[in-house]
C-alpha cells in the first residue's frame, strides 16, 4: 500500500526528497529502491546519505554490491544488487548483519532479491513519465 507519493521535476528535488528520507531514518530501517536505469536512484541515494549526515562521496556500488559508510548519524549500507549472479553472493557479503543491524540499508534493485528482504521494509519506486518532462519523476513510498 502506498503511504506517500511525490513528484519531482529535476535532480535537485529528487536529491532533497532523499535527504528528507535520510533525516527520518531510524536504526534498522531497510529501504528497497526500485526503478529503471537512469531514473535517479543514485541521486536519491546521495540525498539519503546527506540526510544521514554522511559527508563522503556516495556512488552506486554496482561492481562491489555493497558500500558501507560509518561516519554519519547512523551506519549506512548501500547495496546495488543489479549484477548479482547468485543469491548466495548475498550470504558471502554478510547481508544479514546489515539488514538486521542498527544502521540504515538501502538496496537498489531489491526486487531481484525479494526473498531475502526482511519482513518489514519500505519500498520506494521511482519512475519517469516523459510526457511530463525529461526530468520528471514520480516517487512512491510503500510500507511492506
Amino acid at each position: 500500500m502506498t503511504i506517500y507519493m511525490t513528484e519531482t521535476y529535476n535532480a535537485e528535488e529528487t536529491f532533497e526528497f532523499g535527504k528528507k528520507v535520510g533525516q527520518i531514518c531510524k536504526p534498522g530501517t531497510v529501504i528497497s529502491l526500485v526503478g529503471d536505469l537512469g531514473v535517479g536512484k543514485t541521486v536519491f541515494t546521495q540525498g539519503v546519505a546527506q540526510g544521514l549526515e554522511i559527508t563522503e562521496p556516495v556512488n552506486s556500488p554496482t561492481f562491489t554490491i555493497l558500500q558501507e559508510y560509518e561516519e554519519g548519524r547512523l551506519p549506512f549500507y548501500h547495496f546495488d544488487v543489479y549484477r548479482i549472479g547468485d543469491i548466495e553472493e548475498m550470504d558471502e557479503i554478510g547481508y544479514e548483519d546489515c539488514f538486521y543491524g542498527e544502521g540504515v540499508c538501502l538496496v537498489e534493485w531489491a526486487n531481484l532479491i525479494e526473498e531475502l528482504m526482511p519482513e518489514h521494509y519500505y519500498r520506494i519506486t521511482i519512475s519517469k513519465d516523459l510526457e511530463k518532462g525529461f526530468d520528471y519523476r514520480r516517487i512512491e513510498v510503500e510500507e511492506i
